[in-house]
C-alpha cells in the first residue's frame, strides 16, 4: 500500500487525470473510428471499397505491371515513417541519457512545467513508448503491403477465372489485405498525433488534456468530415 501511494505521489492529480484523458481518449477513439468504419461511415471505409474494386479490376487485365507499381507506391508511406520514427526514437533515447540537462533547458522555455528529473523522464519515456507503438504499426503495414504485392503477382490470368465469383472471392481477399496494411497504417499515424498531444505536457497538466483533446476532434474531422471523404461518397 506504501508502494503505491508512493508512485500516485510522483505525479501531481492534474497529472493523473489527464494521462487518465489521454489513454482512455485514445483508445477510445479507436475503438469508435473502428466501429464507424464497419459501418461503412469514414474514409477508411470508402478507400477499402475502392481498394475491392482496385483488386477486382486487376483480375479482368492482362498486364497487371501498374497494380505492382500502386503496391509499391503505397508501401512507400509506411516505409518512410519506420525510418523517421527510429531517428526520433534515438534522439529522444539521446535525450534520456542527458536528462538533467535537458531538464535545465526546458525550464528556460516560457510558460513550461518546473518539474523533477524524474518527471520529466516519465514523460519522455511515454514518448518513447508511442513511437516506438508507431514503428511496429508501420513495419506491419509494410508487410502487409508485400503480402498484397504477392497476392497480385500471383493471382491467375484475366481469361483463367471461370466464374465470375471466383473474382469476387479474389478481390475480397486481396482487397482485405490492403485494407488492413492501410488501417496498420493509419494506426501509426494515429500515434504521431497523440505523440503531439504528449509534447504539450511539458507546459502543464491542462494543456496536456486540451491537446489530447484536440488532436481527437482533429481527427474526427479528418476521417469523418472532411472534404475528400464527400468526394468519395459522391
Amino acid at each position: 500500500m506504501d508502494t503505491l501511494l508512493t508512485i500516485v505521489r510522483v505525479l501531481p492529480w492534474a497529472d493523473w487525470v489527464a494521462l487518465v484523458v489521454f489513454f482512455g481518449g485514445w483508445s477510445g477513439y479507436a475503438t469508435f473510428a473502428r466501429q464507424r468504419t464497419g459501418a461503412k461511415q469514414s474514409l477508411l471505409a470508402l478507400t477499402n471499397l475502392e481498394r475491392h474494386r482496385w483488386m477486382l479490376q486487376s483480375t479482368r487485365r492482362d498486364n497487371r505491371v501498374l497494380d505492382g507499381v500502386v503496391v509499391q507506391s503505397l508501401s512507400a508511406s509506411p516505409s518512410f515513417f519506420a525510418s523517421t520514427t527510429i531517428l526520433i526514437i534515438g534522439g529522444l533515447l539521446a535525450v534520456l541519457s542527458t536528462s538533467e540537462q535537458a531538464t535545465e533547458i526546458v525550464r528556460e522555455i516560457p510558460f513550461a512545467a518546473r518539474t523533477s528529473i524524474l518527471v520529466f523522464d516519465l514523460k519522455l519515456v511515454l514518448l518513447t513508448a508511442i513511437f516506438v507503438y508507431a514503428f511496429f504499426r508501420f513495419t506491419w503495414s509494410l508487410r502487409q503491403y508485400t503480402f498484397g504485392a504477392l497476392l497480385v503477382a500471383s493471382a491467375p490470368a484475366f481469361d483463367q477465372y471461370s466464374e465470375e465469383s471466383q473474382r469476387q472471392a479474389f478481390a475480397d481477399r486481396a482487397g482485405r489485405v490492403m485494407g488492413l496494411a492501410a488501417e496498420t497504417f493509419n494506426d501509426g499515424l494515429r500515434g504521431y498525433y497523440f505523440a503531439f498531444a504528449v509534447t504539450a505536457w511539458f507546459f502543464s497538466a491542462w494543456a496536456f488534456m486540451f491537446g489530447t483533446l484536440g488532436v481527437i476532434w482533429i481527427l474526427y474531422r479528418r476521417e469523418f468530415h472532411s472534404e475528400v471523404l464527400d468526394v468519395l461518397r459522391g
